[in-house]
């Protein structure tokens, strides 16, 4: 029997050496292949064509979660049904560790690229150059619908909520769909929500990589966002509080209540105070629908109007971090909607998306019918942060509770 295992390995290894590829990555059980890129080089690195496990979203990351990687990194896959290789594409390196709270002070985090949705693939190539590349440079094979713990979701039907007692909404709440119809592994999730103080603004965000993806995949799409975010950047749970995809279906993202002044992972200076929505998709070329801005205005206008905020105007923040664009301890004046370059160097939510705005702006001004305002407390900084806060506590709203409409309370 050993003989007879050791002439398969040969032959296995000789067919892949035949082929020009090299060996798959080794898979593991939680839906993430990794794959090390050599070091060496300080300007060049690369990984030769090879047959990996299956995946359908690819991402970089890097040791240091402080550097950033100055340069370009590029992939091409190969898709599982057709065998054929894809043209090279550019991963968006515009990505930044958050400034505060356990996605920074976790164990195990890690820098990296925005991920990419490849679709069915089993083979790479990569390619990444700059004058200063970090150490530790990782390729992550994401397979959203793959592993013993993954919840296959075939359907996803937004859920249709209600508005919780007490609440003093000033625009109805939009569908949802909520983490448990998207497939969320709540067990990846470690630690509870870190709650601030309020929400007083909303940064808009597209995922970058490619329109190419069917609504029905939409699900599989966030949950590779999530794995990526937990597995590969290590933060305890996907960065952007909502997700909508290009046929306008909103998905609830980070946990512990939609309702509620959760500390997210999207703007680096900026994540404290505000909420986020990611659109999935690149917004640079393709330009945006009406579904789509519709769905962003719903979200922002009932966001803001839980604090009696009009989505319209503008707002002082402070910087909590040297980012490039703003130093620490800045006051920077925002659009209560704002998208993520006028808080951070970086060309999100891209050109299109970002140039309909004003009308987005207009719509969650509409949909809005501001009363009394909710007095804002002085903008808490990092000390201002809580992981214990509950509904009724530091003058957040009541919750309808983790039963509420299957949204998750977490």
């Amino acid at each position: 029997m050993p003989s007879l295992l050791l002439r398969t390995a040969v032959a296995t290894a000789l067919a892949f050496g035949a082929l020009g590829l090299a060996q798959p990555a080794r898979a593991s059980s939680d839906g993430v292949h990794t794959l090390r890129v050599p070091d060496g080089d300080p300007h060049e690195r690369s990984l030769a064509p090879r047959t990996t496990e299956p995946f359908s979203m690819i991402g970089v990351t890097w040791d240091d979660p402080d550097a950033a990687l100055h340069g370009t990194v590029h992939v091409r896959t190969r898709s599982r049904e057709s065998g054929v290789w894809s043209a090279w594409r550019a991963l968006d390196t515009d990505v930044r560790t958050p400034e505060s709270g356990p996605d920074r002070d976790r164990a195990g985090v890690r820098g990296g690229t925005q991920p990419l949705w490849t679709g069915p693939s089993d083979g790479i190539q990569v390619r990444v150059s700059g004058p200063a590349l970090p150490e530790g440079l990782r390729v992550e094979l994401v397979d959203p619908d793959g592993g013993p713990d993954t919840v296959h979701t075939t359907v996803v039907d937004p859920d249709v909520v209600r508005p919780a007692a007490g609440v003093p909404l000033a625009a109805p709440r939009p569908p949802v769909t909520s983490r448990s119809a998207w497939g969320a592994d709540e067990s990846l999730v470690k630690d509870p929500p870190t709650y601030t103080s309020a929400t007083k603004a909303m940064f808009v965000h597209h995922t970058a990589g490619t329109n190419d993806y069917t609504c029905s995949e939409s699900a599989s799409v966030v949950r590779g966002v999530f794995l990526y975010h937990v597995r590969s950047n290590g933060w305890n749970d996907i960065g952007y509080h909502f997700l909508v995809d290009k046929c306008g279906t909103v998905f609830e993202g980070r946990a512990g209540g939609i309702d509620k002044p959760v500390l997210g992972a999207h703007t680096y200076g900026f994540n404290t105070a505000t909420s986020s929505v990611s659109v999935l998709g690149d917004y640079g070329k393709t330009t945006v629908n009406s579904a789509v801005r519709a769905s962003i205005a719903k979200v922002a206008a009932w966001k803001l109007g839980l604090y009696g905020i009009d989505p319209t105007g503008t707002v002082v923040l402070t910087a909590g971090a040297d980012n490039g664009k703003y130093t620490s301890g800045q006051k920077v004046t925002l659009h209560r909607v704002s998208g993520h370059r006028d808080g951070y160097p970086t060309e999100c939510p891209g050109k299109n998306l970002y140039g309909d705005l004003p009308e987005i702006r207009t719509l969650a001004g509409n949909a809005s019918t501001v009363t009394a305002p909710v007095l804002e407390p002085a903008e808490p900084g990092v000390d201002g942060l809580s992981a214990t806060a509950g509904p009724g506590s530091e003058g957040l709203p009541v919750s309808a509770g983790p039963g509420s409409a299957g949204l998750s309370g977490r």
